[in-house]
């Protein structure tokens, strides 16, 4: 009997989204000490295929991260998504359609916390 008719596997939402924040984490490099690390929510959907094919499960990621100040957020999210669609394909066999990247907090480099508000 093919694996495909033997039975199934269901990864639950919790475990995408911990792989996803520490892909995230990966991706981030070093966070400043007061920082939270990042954090996931993940909703998993059947994606048709063709004919007599059994549907896959693609996740949709929300992200929520904090970020070192200065930084090119727009780059920074940009590698953050790239690593995130790599490792859960890679980890869990997961299409990740879309990435949705919240900037929570950015932190000003130490010593430079009395100068002005990055919130």
């Amino acid at each position: 009997m093919p694996p495909a008719e033997r039975g199934a596997t269901r990864i639950a939402d919790r475990v995408v989204a911990k792989i996803a924040a520490q892909a995230a984490c990966e991706a981030i490099g070093p966070l400043p000490e007061d920082a939270a690390r990042p954090h996931a929510t993940v909703v998993i959907r059947p994606q048709a295929q063709g004919p007599g094919q059994a549907p896959v499960e693609a996740a949709d990621i929300r992200l929520h991260l904090e970020l070192g100040y200065p930084v090119d957020i727009g780059a920074r999210c940009r590698a953050v998504r790239r690593h995130v669609v790599e490792r859960v394909g890679a980890l869990v066999g997961m299409e990740v359609p879309e990435v949705a990247v919240e900037v929570e907090r950015l932190h000003p480099p130490a010593g430079r916390g009395a100068q002005g508000r990055t919130r």
